[in-house]
């Protein structure tokens, strides 16, 4: 029984009134499934081992799509009045929900030096989105960094040392070019479901953070981050290492299983399904650099709904505390391809032997050394729509680079305003 609870039942006790010996405690969860693996078995799995081990508290686990989906069906649940006590939603989405005022600051829910230094177990850098103002309103547990697929036979084919997948932009294209023929492109960049998460990608690697780190500035039209589009488009349309148009996000995956492309950015995530389905020799690798290296952390991280009683915020805290120990952590990563959030996961006997036998499962961990936090502001939807928008007028064609973003700024600036 963690300390909430025993303070709970102490007051209980204090003002005489009587409680069952275990008082039966019942949370829902929002979960989304957003990219490839059995999630929802594997998911089902720890909550069932969870409940087992606590069999006084019933997880109703709800899953409910993208992120997106995610987000909006638990929003309207708690509108509606029907209970929710915790989620797993966007890492990104932590300034709306505080602006709303639907979470709570686990500062707040946890107690004393342990829960201090729980607190303290995770990578930083998975932590920079859910730590704002000083308080850590969300706790990673889905989470990733966008990492490079590729195929070796396809490498070996084209003369190409499939040991050596290209560590800069310059390499990027000259492979590109070798690897596309026979119908194949060198590489493929997805450009829907998640386009703004690839392009802070390659800014970043442009040397141009997209945001500040408050939530309060975007920076669409920096010369750098103008420049950064136009490389993309530039892939396509100048060197033609990559299909012209958008990339489907869903799709890719399968496009790349099926030899279309020798190369492909995608989350960590896919990690296990692509192990799981490769008919060939594969390989994966950190995101090759122009100025530096580096990609943004992305996934999910547990949020604590407000309107909970102290013995829900409890069986809530036991719930994420579970599946984010070094155990769970280990196992989740394996079934997954989803990154360990913390050292010590990578100090389970478990991890250490999976990760000799299948280094690619490092690759996502390693590059944390040179990860930022993922796009987030104030009005984060409505901004990211804007960018995505322009992503996808100068990928198309249908705008410059610099017109796209202009305009991307130009509205983040007006949604923006008002929270300087």
């Amino acid at each position: 029984m963690n300390k909430l609870t025993k303070l709970g039942l102490s007051a209980a006790l204090a003002v005489g009134i009587s409680m069952p010996a275990t008082a039966d405690t019942e949370l829902t969860m929002y979960y989304p499934i957003a990219v490839g693996g059995a999630l929802t078995e594997v998911v089902d799995s720890i909550v069932a081992d969870f409940e087992a081990e606590n069999p006084d508290i019933k997880v109703n686990a709800i899953y409910s799509g993208n992120y997106d989906d995610t987000r909006v069906r638990a929003l309207s649940a708690l509108n509606s009045g029907d209970p929710a006590q915790l989620a797993v939603m966007f890492s990104i989405d932590a300034y709306d929900l505080i602006e709303q005022d639907l979470i709570l600051p686990f500062d707040d829910v946890v107690s004393g030096a342990e829960g201090a230094n729980w607190l303290k177990s995770f990578y930083p850098a998975l932590m920079a989105n859910g730590n704002i103002e000083g308080k850590t309103w969300g706790i990673p547990f889905q989470r990733s960094t966008i990492v490079a697929y590729y195929n070796k036979d396809m490498f070996r084919a084209a003369g190409l040392d499939p040991e050596s997948p290209p560590t800069s932009w310059d390499e990027l294209i000259s492979m590109g070019k070798a690897l596309t023929k026979d119908g194949a492109y060198g590489i493929m960049i997805p450009s829907t479901g998640y386009p703004y998460w690839m392009f802070q990608a390659l800014a970043i690697q442009n040397g141009k953070e997209v945001m500040s780190n408050d939530g309060l500035t975007t920076y669409f039209d920096d010369p750098t981050v103008v420049e950064t589009l136009e490389f993309w488009k530039s892939l396509s349309s100048e060197h033609g290492v990559m299909p012209g148009g958008t990339v489907e996000w869903g799709t890719l995956r399968q496009a790349f299983l099926e030899g279309q492309t020798a190369m492909m950015w995608h989350s960590t995530g896919n990690l296990t399904a692509v192990k799981k389905n490769a008919s060939f020799d594969f390989g994966v690798a950190e995101l090759p650099a122009n100025v530096r290296k580096g990609s943004p952390t992305g996934g999910g991280n547990f949020y604590m709904f407000k309107d909970t009683s102290a013995e829900e915020q409890a069986a809530a805290l036991k719930l994420i505390q579970f599946m984010t120990s070094a155990e769970q952590a280990a196992a989740w990563s394996i079934a997954t391809g989803y990154m360990g959030v913390s050292p010590a996961a990578y100090k389970t006997d478990a991890l250490k032997s999976y990760t000799v036998s299948f280094p690619p499962a490092l690759v996502a961990r390693n590059q944390l050394e040179h990860a930022v936090a993922e796009f987030s502001t104030f009005e984060t939807a409505r901004v990211r729509e804007g960018l995505n928008n322009a992503i996808q007028s100068a990928l198309t064609g249908s705008k410059s680079a610099a017109d796209a973003l202009g305009e991307a700024q130009a509205a983040a600036e007006r949604l923006l305003k008002d929270y300087r």
